[in-house]
């Protein structure tokens, strides 16, 4: 098969993959209105009526079959491993969106995947491209290789908490990362992200602009999403090791730092949700409303604008990270770092001087009034 033939299966799986996805809810809604399977509002969630929660399934399929239609399984080691890795996930997600799942053993499932993927499919990072000088031996990309899988899957799971934001988060990075390997000729991951992003893509249709067949992803859809871009960014990163520099096209410097830039918006919230429920006392997997959006709900947004504006933010960071690449990776990771929580914070506070503002003025009716 010729490169020009390889470059059309690219946005044919897409096309593949939305049209899986886009039949196949209506068929889902269908079962989850006959067996009542719907997320009851409460004091967590956002929405007011019950809505079901299985668009993972969808995304699941889409994405699964597609990718073992079209992909190459001879070029890529990893994905006899990637399969049953990724059903796992598919597993925990789908019975934390029927039962209630205890967050220790969702953790647990993550973890036995992670280990899957890295432990026996050999997908690890080992080269941090000079940050601090570190060079991590066997244990130690092992490790921060899990680490980072597991982060990363809990940073998508945690931003799915609106409308829209967590499959326009995924379409940005996923977008970013394949994009770079399909200009240096490596079209496995492109191929791969497409079949994502197609499924993404029609889900997005149901999930942001249906009312009457509206559909959440839930913790299959997020789950999913997030271990396959945890696989992309450190394919991303480890591709641009120094041990692989003559098979780019375009050398990319300080690539986990760049992955880092266009991973931003889950990464940012994951850090700062866990650093306030922390600093509380509380469990960092203790669901709460201090994630970016709630607060920008709070300020009046609607969930499109929300998802809108977070992904125009990521997109500001993934053109940042691109252009910066030769900074350096200890340069740029503090930048990226900085730069996001600074803007993570925004919303907070302006809501913190909008009430201070509104405390002020019901004082000033007070005293008027008393007089």
């Amino acid at each position: 098969m010729n490169d020009y033939t390889i470059r059309l299966l690219v946005p044919f799986a897409s096309f593949l993959s939305f049209l899986l996805v886009f039949l196949s809810i209506p068929t889902i809604l269908r079962v989850a209105r006959m067996k009542n399977l719907f997320d009851e509002p409460n004091k967590r969630t956002v929405h007011r009526i019950k809505i079901p929660t299985l668009g993972g399934i969808a995304i699941f399929i889409g994405f699964i079959f597609t990718y073992t239609l079209f992909v190459d399984w001879f070029e890529f080691p990893h994905i006899p491993f990637l399969t049953p890795a990724l059903i796992i996930i598919f597993a925990i997600g789908i019975k934390d969106d029927i039962l209630a799942t205890a967050p220790m053993v969702k953790l647990a499932g993550q973890l036995l995947a992670a280990i899957i993927i890295v432990g026996l499919g050999g997908l690890m990072l080992t080269d941090f491209h000079g940050f601090f000088g570190i060079n991590p031996n066997a244990f130690w990309s092992v490790m921060f290789t899990i680490f980072s899988i597991i982060f990363i899957v809990n940073g998508f799971n945690l931003i799915d908490g609106i409308d829209g934001l967590a499959a326009i988060t995924g379409i940005i990075s996923l977008l970013s990362f394949g994009t770079w390997f399909f200009i240096n000729n490596q079209f496995h991951i492109p191929v791969l992200v497409a079949a994502l992003v197609g499924g993404l893509l029609a889900f997005s249709y149901y999930n942001i602009f249906s009312r009457r067949q509206k559909i959440f992803m839930g913790d299959t859809g997020s789950l999913i999403l997030g271990f396959l871009v945890a696989v992309v960014a450190i394919t991303f990163s480890e591709f641009n090791s120094k041990s692989n520099v003559t098979q780019q096209v375009y050398q990319m410097n300080s690539a986990p730092a760049v992955a880092l830039s266009i991973l931003i918006v889950p990464v940012i919230d994951t850090i700062r949700v866990f650093f306030l429920r922390v600093s509380q006392g509380n469990s960092p997997f203790t669901a709460d409303k201090n994630h970016i959006h709630h607060r920008m709900l709070a300020l009046g947004f609607t969930h499109l604008q929300i998802s809108l504006i977070i992904g125009g933010v990521n997109i500001a960071f993934v053109i940042l990270g691109f252009s910066l690449c030769n900074l350096g990776m200890l340069k740029l990771t503090i930048l990226v770092l900085s730069l996001g929580m600074f803007v993570a914070y925004i919303p907070s506070l302006v809501l913190y001087y909008k009430k201070r503002h509104l405390i002020k003025r019901l004082k000033r009716i007070q005293r008027h009034t008393r007089y």
